[in-house]
């Protein structure tokens, strides 16, 4: 095996594929990242036998030699990322059956083990494909993923639900305290009836980081597996075997308690407010009057931090507690100027809105007793 590609793009591929790879594997070759050369294109892969992610590019320059093997990950974006920027890098592999990594006046020799020992993420059959611009896709997942529970029992939870039904692809994730929920249009319809997965957290969370370009991408569902093909990657995880609540019943409705008020002016009156709550618990309580909105956190040590905004209310007076954290994180991922809170009364779960958001983006906070 020999090539020569260039540090920008051998450590672009790297980054892209390493991601995946855990620290602490079972098997040796886990943490290893698979280099296949062929016909003039590299192929990087790294898996960890849920998640894999292929980067592909083409060889730069030089003599090639097409081959397979695998080099330790992180030991090799470790030293691409040591060298010189603008530098050519050389790969070739001697007489012991190790990799020969040349750069300059820099040489490094890696220990391989067999491409043939290099698990894939088994292929099924797939009953749904689809297409949309990776940019639409990466703002359901950024407006959503934050609500994933993490490591629950109740497994289904650690990953996000993506449904697709009709010409709408609909993600949705709660952890049980709050849901979040985000929707994209689809180029005709999609689907005849219908259809559920559930992505698991790390699948989320690695997919999210590859969605950085502005083309459009192409997905494919089968019934154990999810994959996404990029430019210049190819992303497969295997999905979550359960049956996700639902989320349609948890969305409030028939709410009249109307709280409109600047997003900014609100993320920071609960920011400067948290800094007094509850460190367990987190909570706040809500005081609401007509047009003002008063914060109150207090702690253990008899501390207590008070916070008056100008909103824009009418209704009834009301005192309604929450986690003050649910809140921020809904305020941080809103874009537009102003948020929109809609409560029933002082028992109900609030619901957060964006009315400038065109993906429809709701968020769901429970209360809290305090």
């Amino acid at each position: 095996m020999k090539f020569s590609v260039s540090k920008e793009t051998l450590v672009k591929q790297l980054q892209m594929a390493v991601g995946v790879v855990e620290r602490r594997q079972t098997l040796p070759i886990l943490a290893n990242v698979l280099i296949r050369l062929n016909e003039g294109e590299l192929t990087l892969t790294g898996t960890d036998l849920e998640v894999e992610i292929i980067s592909r590019t083409a060889s730069e320059m030089g003599s090639e030699i097409s081959g397979a093997l695998t080099v330790p990950a992180r030991k090799l974006l470790d030293i691409c990322r040591s060298l010189p920027d603008g530098v050519d890098i050389k790969f070739s592999t001697n007489d012991k059956g190790r990799v020969v990594i040349t750069s300059g006046r820099s040489r490094f020799t890696l220990t391989t083990l067999p491409a043939e020992e290099f698990p894939n993420v088994e292929d099924g059959a797939e009953s749904v494909e689809f297409s949309l611009p990776a940019k639409s896709l990466k703002h359901l997942i950024d407006s959503t993923s934050f609500a994933m529970a993490h490591q629950d029992v109740r497994y289904y939870l650690n990953g996000m639900l993506w449904e697709v039904s009709g010409s709408k692809l609909n993600g949705v994730a709660t952890d049980g305290h709050r849901l979040a929920i985000s929707s994209i249009e689809l180029p005709g319809d999609a689907v005849s009836s219908p259809v559920q997965v559930i992505l698991p957290r790390k699948g989320v969370v690695e997919l999210s980081r590859l969605l950085v370009d502005e083309g459009d991408i192409k997905i494919s569902l089968g019934e154990a597996h999810l994959r996404v093909r990029g430019s210049d990657f190819h992303f497969t995880s295997k999905l979550v075997d359960g049956a996700y609540p639902d989320y349609d019943r948890v969305l409030p409705k028939g709410g009249t308690l109307v709280i409109r008020g600047d997003r900014d002016g609100l993320r920071q009156a609960f920011s400067r407010a948290a800094i007094l709550s509850n460190e367990k618990y987190r909570g706040v309580r809500l005081l609401l009057s007509e047009n003002l909105l008063n914060i109150v956190a207090n702690n253990p040590e008899q501390e207590e931090a008070q916070e008056e905004v100008v909103v824009s209310y009418t209704g009834v007076e009301l005192e309604v507690g929450f986690n003050v954290n649910y809140i921020l994180d809904v305020l941080n991922t809103l874009g537009g100027e102003e948020a929109v809170f809609i409560l029933s009364d002082a028992n109900s779960s609030a619901l957060i809105q964006d009315p400038a958001d065109e993906a429809g983006s709701s968020y769901v906070i429970m209360p809290m007793r305090l």
